[in-house]
């Protein structure tokens, strides 16, 4: 056995420097060395002795434990090392933050963000802005489905609005912020999903966030069966709630109905899913899961986010597409991905709409979205609706770039979806691929990476619209194809086996 030090540091209720509680610590020079008797200890007396202390009340941290203590505990560290006297004390509360920024560093999960300057009406070409340099690139990455941002009619349904009514709100939607604006648009949605009413916030995350929280909160025992791959907002908003909470396996009709067996029928139940699933960019079985609910009395709470505007004979999204719209208890839904703008929505029942109205702090307690935005959404949903070509453009695209990236040899998840994600398997290296198209080939899209997907399936995600031109998927296509060459030849195995992973 090799030779080493080891430390065991034990607190005595918890981890403090008071008069009343003391810290002690042990040092064992070896372990098992018949040799050195004088300074080696038995396995077995070593475990004696951590018994021995636990039964006295004691806690006992190996090094990794006491090593996170530390740092989570860098204030009291400082004040009790300058003798309680406040000396530099707001560097004790930075080292903590500059510790873990530095760890997510390391792993390569650290977030950068490119200054993108789109340029209006000549989407998807922008310009991209670093270290005192600009350059023009072409953005594939965009939530912007539609490239309904750049649509004239949308802008000009904008300035319109801010000549008419100036740039915000000016309150909570009770307190002088809701206008003649947003009450169209909600109205507008309500009719879009066949729904009574509708709830217009200010994001598609707070939408989630604030209505499951309130709605669940007010179901005494209500079980929620939650999609394993389901957005953060939806987790957050479930988690809030304290009602419980049991996830199923991602799509897995069967397992929620194992799930749900022996669960009684009048128990109060909540199935929450996501119609397309961003980075798996596959559907969800609606059909399928309506008639679980159905058969187990349970409602259904459907994010339609990265369908509404895309699917359906309306754009209402997947739910419409699939014939299953008005099974659906409450639908969530985003005005900024195929839409183009900024905001996000509920629609339901009249009794649902007015309790999340009156009782949900999220949307009570927020300034109303300005109603420039309201008023380019309401345009935009009409935009879309009213010219379908502009969908068969967008669709016919992601048709060509999916089969462009198959003859290069480009494996990538294609689950039927409009979203395209070409998987790396690596944190650094789908940074050092980014940085590469962005910098080398001016080809802007972006990496993900854990948290946002597991550790070893990070990747790039390609979203194709309708004004992308045949030349841009040719460059675009050529661009990754040297990427793959230069970064991909020693992780193919690594790739491979990630992809047969999500099969």
């Amino acid at each position: 056995m090799k030779k080493f030090v080891f430390f065991i540091i034990l607190f005595f209720n918890g981890f403090s420097y008071s008069e009343d509680n003391s810290v002690i610590a042990l040092m064992y020079h070896r372990f098992d060395e018949p040799k050195y008797q004088s300074t080696s200890i038995s396995s077995e007396l070593f475990e004696k002795h951590l018994n021995l202390i636990k039964k006295n009340g004691f806690n006992v941290l190996n090094l990794k434990d006491f090593l996170d203590i530390l740092i989570n505990n860098l204030i009291a560290i400082n004040l009790l090392m300058s003798g309680n006297k406040a000396h530099n004390w707001k560097s004790s509360y930075n080292s903590i933050f500059d510790q873990k920024l530095q760890e997510i560093k390391n792993e390569g999960h650290y977030r950068y963000f490119n200054e993108i300057e789109r340029k209006a009406g000549q989407y998807p070409k922008a310009l991209h802005h670093k270290d005192g340099k600009t350059k023009e690139i072409d953005v594939w990455c965009s939530n912007d489905y539609l490239s309904m941002s750049q649509n004239a009619e949308v802008m000009s349904a904008m300035k319109n609005a801010v000549d008419q009514l100036g740039a915000g709100s000016g309150g909570t939607r009770n307190i002088s912020g809701t206008t003649r604006f947003h009450v169209e648009l909600e109205e507008k949605i309500a009719k879009l999903h066949g729904k009574e009413r509708a709830l217009a916030f200010n994001s598609g995350y707070s939408a989630n966030d604030s209505a499951l929280t309130s709605i669940l909160s007010a179901i005494d025992n209500c079980l929620v069966l939650s999609d394993e791959l389901n957005h953060a907002s939806l987790i957050e908003g479930i988690r809030a709630s304290k009602r419980e909470k049991v996830i199923y396996k991602h799509n897995d009709v069967e397992h929620l109905k194992a799930v749900l067996k022996g669960i009684p029928f009048n128990r109060p139940k909540m199935i929450v899913l996501e119609s397309v699933y961003s980075m798996e960019a596959d559907f969800a079985p609606l059909k399928e899961i309506v008639e679980v609910a159905h058969e187990h009395g349970a409602l259904i709470y459907l994010d339609e986010v990265h369908a509404v505007g895309l699917y359906g004979e309306n754009a209402a999204g997947l739910a419409e597409q699939e014939g299953v719209a008005d099974q659906i208890d409450i639908i969530n839904g985003t005005l900024a991905k195929a839409f183009g703008l900024a905001g996000g929505y509920i629609a339901s029942s009249n009794s649902i709409i007015d309790f999340v109205r009156s009782f949900s702090k999220g949307f009570i307690f927020t300034t109303s979205m300005c109603p420039a935005v309201a008023a380019g959404t309401l345009k935009s949903v009409e935009t879309v609706q009213e010219n379908p070509e502009i969908r068969s453009r967008f669709f016919e695209n992601v048709k060509l770039v999916k089969s462009e990236l198959e003859k290069a040899g480009i494996p990538f998840l294609d689950s039927g979806s409009h979203i395209i994600p070409v998987i790396i398997g690596d944190s650094k290296l789908c940074r050092k691929i980014s940085d590469y198209l962005l910098e080398e080939h001016q080809v802007y899209v972006q990496p993900i990476n854990f948290p946002t997907v597991p550790k070893g399936t990070e990747r790039i995600r390609i979203t194709p619209t309708p004004s992308h031109s045949k030349e841009d998927i040719k460059k675009f296509v050529d661009a990754v194809t040297q990427a793959w060459i230069k970064f991909m030849p020693k992780h193919e195995q690594l790739i491979s086996s990630n992809l047969q992973a999500k099969k």
